[in-house]
């Protein structure tokens, strides 16, 4: 008897159902109903746990437009996923006790604005920057991509650029307004993040989006790019500003010489998180940031000899509009938007 996970229309059932209760992501794993994340907590469809043949048939109908026809032998695997009339979705399949689950994350058709994200003003004048290193970091699921999309976004609708995307999936979609948009797609379009940024230096950009930086190669030639006259913007998965630039310098084979390089390439980060809201009605972004200011790339070229980035960030709210996670909690509960007890729980929140 086949599954009904073996059909599209099914498929578009749950993630209809899922879109109306306003999930960011649906699971969909062996030995319990299907579930979504709903204003931060798991929910679950009163229908029958899922069995081993639903997740395969499920896989199968994600996976085929990457070419991929055996699902057993996958361990883990990234793709998109579009629903016509629906929405579009990233997706992770991975193999959990033998068996294959599935999360999807839905992706907004309409790119958030950075006004509509309400983020603050130093993230506008990062994007408008003609050249440098841009970081957006942060956990899985605190945001970076949407703010990346914002960033890109903004630019292509107010700036005459050549924008070149490297991402595992493509996620946003952009369509040319004042500048043209080239994404690309690791294990359809290229190769690996490393041999997109390789290409993409003789491919006329002005801006380069790169998914993430995960090794020693893709941050060196990342840093080539911005240090040659490229915006050049992208994530890593580190939980705040300061462990940002140690993670780099531990990628790095001569940290020496990357601390002097990241001092004059770098323009700001951005780390990020997403709390609850204290009325129930949703997530929250709360951001660190720092600016590049000069005693900030002081302080990356020579920490031994000035202040530490985070007194640069609690110092440099005038001009320059940087904050720590600690400034910016405070302000949102002072404002009501978030329980005073985020304010109380330190760094590691």
């Amino acid at each position: 008897m086949q599954t009904p996970y073996a059909s599209e229309p099914f498929l578009h059932q749950l993630l209809t159902k899922a879109l109306a209760a306003n999930a960011s992501d649906i699971h969909v794993k062996v030995g319990q109903p299907p579930g979504a994340r709903v204003r931060g907590d798991m929910v679950y469809f009163r229908v029958d746990k899922v069995k081993p043949e639903d997740t395969n048939a499920l896989a199968r109908i994600l996976l085929a437009p990457r070419g991929v026809d055996d699902v057993g032998t996958i361990k883990e695997f990234d793709t998109s996923y579009s629903a016509p009339g629906i929405g579009r979705f990233r997706v992770n399949v991975y193999r959990q006790r033998g068996a294959l689950s599935v999360v999807m994350r839905t992706i907004p058709i309409k790119i958030p604005t950075i006004e509509e994200m309400g983020l603050p003003p130093p993230v506008k004048a990062l994007a408008e920057m003609e050249r440098g290193l841009v970081l957006c970091v942060g956990a899985t699921g605190s945001g970076k991509t949407t703010t990346l999309a914002s960033m890109i976004n903004h630019i292509n609708l107010n700036l005459p650029r050549h924008i070149v995307t490297i991402e595992d999936p493509i996620e946003f979609l952009h369509n040319d307004s004042r500048s043209g948009v080239s994404q690309r797609e690791i294990g359809i379009d290229t190769e690996s993040f490393a041999s997109a940024l390789r290409a993409a230096l003789r491919q006329d950009p002005d801006v380069i989006l790169v998914g993430e930086i995960r090794d020693a190669e893709t941050l060196e030639i990342a840093m080539q790019a911005a240090e040659t006259g490229h915006l050049v913007l992208s994530t890593m998965h580190t939980p705040d500003v300061s462990r940002t630039v140690h993670r780099m310098m531990s990628l790095a084979k001569n940290p020496g010489d990357l601390r002097d390089r990241l001092g004059d390439a770098l323009q700001g980060i951005l780390a990020q998180r997403l709390i609850p809201k204290r009325d129930g009605t949703g997530l929250q972004l709360v951001q660190e940031i720092l600016i590049a200011s000069g005693t900030a790339r002081e302080a990356i070229k020579k920490p031994d000899q000035n202040v530490p980035l985070k007194d640069v960030m609690e110092k440099g709210v005038v001009p320059y509009g940087m904050q720590t996670f600690d400034m910016h909690l405070k302000a949102l509960a002072q404002a009501g938007v978030i329980s005073k007890e985020y304010t109380r729980q330190g760094p590691g929140f």
